[in-house]
């Protein structure tokens, strides 16, 4: 299947790569339809919607962020996917890339959950309070390196 991609123009991707998101993402719920895309760069995925060609999301896997990561999010969120196995489960977390790129932060907060095997997704809260909508990824890296 070709799509057209904010970030790489035309893709052919396989079905396999499509994503149902019943509730959409927060804040674009409207939106129900997207790919999953590796990004150029190692440890980033593009999350690409397939209902509006403008609207990308670059994200990455919060455990490669901070080891210490849990998710915690309300039960009735997880048994929405429909899953049977854990290892069914990718979590990310959403990339917000500003002009001041040294602030490039990480939503720990609300992390997108998606059953691979069922190809669902849903955006939820996380119940731990450690976790925000801004965690600046160089300064992480940079406490994670003098662990």
């Amino acid at each position: 299947m070709r799509i057209e991609s904010r970030g790489f123009g035309p893709v052919e991707i396989s079905d396999r790569q499509l994503i149902t998101f019943p509730v959409g993402l927060f804040g674009f719920e409207e939106l129900h339809r997207y790919a999953l895309l590796d990004a150029v760069q190692p440890g980033f995925y593009w999350l690409q919607s397939l209902d509006n060609a403008e609207i990308a999301f670059i994200m990455l896997n919060p455990y490669d962020l901070r080891p210490d990561y849990q998710l915690n999010v309300p039960e009735e969120d997880l048994t929405s996917l429909d899953y049977e196995e854990d290892e069914d489960l990718l979590v990310f977390a959403i990339v917000t890339i500003p002009e001041d790129e040294s602030k490039i932060s990480a939503n720990l907060q609300g992390p997108v959950v998606i059953n691979r095997v069922a190809q669902l997704g849903r955006q939820s809260v996380s119940l731990d309070q450690r976790w925000k909508t801004k965690h600046l990824i160089l300064e992480e890296l940079a406490q994670a390196g003098s662990r």
